[in-house]
């Protein structure tokens, strides 16, 4: 039985290669590493490489240049380097690094090139909706056109020669948009020139970086249907190339009934509303992040003009009502061994007077990694649900990087050990927007593991977690799945928390 063909990509291991990866030598393996709360998300490296210790001395490299970078451009660190130009007076030169001097000349570029619509400043704006969220009142048109007379003034000036800034102003700054990508594409050449490596793809956040003798397989979130394990957009193949997703369906802010993306048009000083999604894959690492947040603000036709200046650059682009919009050589990038799913209909599996499940109907499972001091390795997770015979319906989501640890998970794998096996055709990395840190969401809709809905009626949603060599913690739901919506909630344990179990009407 295939047990894991219905399973989220990104939740799925590891010890060979994808199947969609170029060809290698046998002796090659791929080897993969996930954290939280790193730069405000999820990280994850993955190395191909003939020696685990290799992939290991890349990992090392590459975390030292993520925090290295991150202490120059941070502005949420007091002690970064970014945060600390921004205390000096106005009008004075200061001398900073070439990587600090290097990204506010970036912004100035882009602001340039987008006519406005990407800005450093554009933290005064998504401040001043913020605020109007905790006071629950729609900033006013006095403040709105305040911020962006701020935003629209010279920020500072840049002297090449001398390596030198000039803050011109108190506007706030803040090294977000494209810097996420540039910190990924030096950590990915850290790696690369640390080690005896052939291939490394770092994805921050849904931002990724692929460079070296690999092809990536890589999944789009779809932004009207995000957990975990929905059907993404597309299922692209790509080599030595950036991804980068924006989009306003993950964070924002609530006004009373309004939602409002926690983009925001420095033009107008109003969060965005128009695209919804826009991913990018570009050579350049930081073209394709500007360009994913500049769709988001841009018209349309201002994003397909913007595009045309940057050699190679695809984009694939979501609006509010649904619209997808793709760019002339998008099709080139999907992968042509991954074939949709043809829909069938699935056949309820009943026994006596039991009722099917009512298709109409799906259980979402939401809940948050803790954040533990000086640990930010992800927790292998396996989530699962039984019948009332304590029998393994369906598994949901299986999340771990290596074999020899899943025994680890010792309850699902007392159920499903003997015909566990890592799936390689299940391995992708996903861009999306970026997500808060730790929190997931997965969906159940309903069938078991052959694809067949089960019958209504009492089910237990396990969801367990074990850390190497650490802990072993389950969460056991037991929940009235029938015709009728309802909802439970667990407290959690030492590695989630705040779980939801949400069964509603779709």
């Amino acid at each position: 039985m295939k047990l894991f063909a219905s399973l989220l990509t990104a939740f799925v291991l590891i010890g060979a290669q994808p199947a969609t990866e170029a060809p290698k030598k046998s002796s090659q393996r791929l080897y993969v590493s996930n954290y939280e709360n790193v730069l405000g998300t999820s990280l994850e490296f993955k190395f191909t490489s003939v020696s685990e210790a290799e992939a290991e001395k890349a990992e090392v490299a590459a975390l030292a240049e993520i925090n290295r970078l991150s202490s120059i451009f941070s502005a949420y660190d007091g002690k970064s380097e970014f945060s600390q130009w921004m205390k000096t007076d106005l009008n004075k030169p200061v001398k900073v690094s070439k990587e600090l001097f290097e990204m506010l000349n970036l912004f100035e570029q882009w602001k340039t090139r987008t006519n406005g619509a990407l800005d450093a400043s554009s933290a005064v704006a998504v401040q001043l909706w913020k605020d109007a969220a905790k006071k629950q009142v729609i900033p006013s048109k006095e403040e709105i056109n305040a911020a962006v007379t701020a935003m629209k003034s010279a920020h500072y000036q840049l002297d090449g020669t001398n390596l030198t800034a000039t803050r011109l102003n108190n506007t706030p700054l803040v090294m977000n948009t494209f810097a996420k990508s540039y910190i990924i594409n030096l950590a990915c050449d850290a790696a690369l020139a640390s080690s005896k490596i052939n291939a490394v793809v770092v994805n921050i956040g849904g931002d990724l970086v692929i460079k070296g003798d690999v092809a990536d397989a890589v999944n789009v979130t779809n932004p009207l249907a995000n957990a975990e394990n929905d059907a993404p957009l597309a299922h692209l193949l790509v080599s030595n190339k950036a991804v980068a997703t924006s989009g306003n369906y993950r964070r924002g802010e609530q006004i009373g009934k309004h939602w409002y993306s926690h983009i925001v048009d420095p033009r107008t000083g109003k969060p965005v509303e128009g695209v919804i999604s826009a991913t990018i894959v570009a050579p350049n690492a930081t073209d394709a992040g500007a360009l994913a947040t500049a769709f988001n603000v841009l018209s349309l036709e201002e994003s397909k003009a913007l595009a045309a200046t940057v050699k190679d650059a695809e984009y694939l682009i979501i609006t509010k009502d649904g619209k997808r919009i793709e760019s002339k050589g998008w099709n080139a990038l999907v992968d042509p061994k991954v074939k949709e799913a043809k829909t069938e209909t699935a056949k309820p599996v009943l026994a006596n007077a039991q009722k099917p499940w009512d298709a109409k109907f799906e259980l979402a499972i939401t809940f948050e990694m803790n954040v533990i001091a000086g640990n930010n390795h992800r927790p292998f997770a396996a989530i699962w649900v039984e019948n009332e015979n304590k029998e393994s319906v369906r598994n949901l989501a299986l999340w771990y990087n290596k074999t020899k640890w899943v025994p680890d998970l010792k309850n699902w794998y007392r159920i499903n050990g003997d015909s566990f096996k890592a799936d390689k055709a299940n391995y992708a990395s996903v861009t999306g927007a970026t997500r808060s840190p730790g929190k997931y969401t997965i969906k159940w809709d309903g069938k078991d593991d052959k694809g067949n809905f089960v019958a209504q009626g009492k089910y237990t949603i396990m969801i367990e977690t074990s850390k190497e060599h650490g802990t072993d913690e389950i969460i056991r739901q037991p929940m009235e799945l029938r015709k009728s919506a309802r909802k439970a909630t667990s407290a959690g344990n030492v590695e989630i928390s705040n779980v939801t179990f949400d069964f509603y009407k779709k």
